[in-house]
């Protein structure tokens, strides 16, 4: 006996009145008359499979490298006045507004860095773009090799090259070609040259494994689209006993939908934050011991800059 098909699976697709192409763009009613014409939008027609078709994602990536790539490329031509505080900041960094960048109300950038050697670092430092300075806490010691996540104008990696002396090493790791061109001109300023500069993405590192004893970072990981990975891989890169010392944006557990899916925000800092929580089960789930996370100062209603440290369990 031959089996008999449903009558559904033999019926023709419904009519539509629009190209697949356009009936992605074509699922709002106010939309329908520009789309497809009044003929159709009267017969109720138009983009019927759009709303079962998700519109693409903001490539997060791509937001944070226009917009650091902005920051790095005004820096480098207008020099302080470009810069974290300076005129016109607010579009280019994570800054917030300028008013919030003074020495008595430091948030972001260089007002930061109280007490460093300004004086012979002063272009990088000038150029910072983060929420901390995650050198204080590192613990850095003589001969020790130093990797920076998402190293910008590069002051976090001159800092840490002169704390590990030249039988020591720091590495900054930055996916935009502007902010690896003015980090590497920074170090030359600066005369440090146990330095190296490397393009490539948090989330996939091109290191060898165990190849660094400790992974710094300053306001870097919120920016990234898929964190546990970048953490993963500051966890792979590591070797044994390694330390893991950032400065970072962490949400409040209340920060609401429309903060959080704000992509300008994101690309500032603050919506992609992880909460508190969130950060230590990802550090956590990587394998990290010893996860301290401290609030440092608020750089938002619903955000705070804390220091988190963690360190890679030691070899057996």
């Amino acid at each position: 006996m031959t089996e008999q098909r449903p009558t559904a699976d033999l019926a023709e697709p419904a009519p539509s009145c629009c190209a697949p192409e356009a009936q992605v763009t074509c699922c709002e009613a106010s939309d329908k008359a520009s789309c497809c014409g009044a003929e159709a939008t009267a017969a109720g027609g138009c983009g019927c499979s759009a709303s079962k078709t998700s519109a693409p994602e903001p490539d997060v990536r791509e937001l944070v490298r226009e917009r650091y790539a902005a920051a790095a490329t005004r820096i480098a031509h207008d020099g302080e006045d470009g810069a974290c505080c300076g005129a016109a900041a607010a579009d280019l960094s994570c800054c917030g507004t300028a008013s919030t960048c003074s020495i008595e109300n430091a948030v972001f950038g260089a007002a930061l860095y109280r007490g460093v050697d300004a004086a012979t670092l002063a272009p990088a430092l000038t150029a910072s773009l983060g929420c901390g300075v995650p050198t204080t806490v590192a613990d850095l010691h003589e001969g020790e090799t130093v990797l920076d996540l998402g190293s910008g104008a590069g002051a976090d990696v001159l800092i840490s090259a002169r704390r590990v002396g030249p039988t020591g090493k720091a590495i900054g790791l930055d996916m935009t070609d502007e902010m690896l061109d003015l980090a590497r001109r920074n170090a030359a300023t600066a005369g440090v040259t146990n330095v190296e500069f490397v393009k490539g993405y948090i989330e996939q590192v091109p290191l060898e494994d165990s190849a660094v004893d400790v992974v710094i970072s300053n306001c870097v990981l919120n920016l990234s689209a898929d964190k546990p990975a970048a953490i993963h891989e500051a966890a792979r890169v590591l070797r044994d006993g390694g330390r893991f010392a950032i400065s970072d944006v962490i949400a409040d557990e209340d920060m609401d939908d429309t903060t959080r899916t704000d992509m300008r925000q994101w690309t500032g800092c603050i919506a992609g934050a992880l909460t508190r929580t969130e950060f230590a089960h990802a550090l956590a789930d990587a394998g990290f011991v010893e996860i301290d996370i401290n609030e440092t100062h608020r750089v938002h209603e619903y955000a705070a800059a804390a220091i988190i440290r963690a360190r890679k369990p030691a070899a057996a």
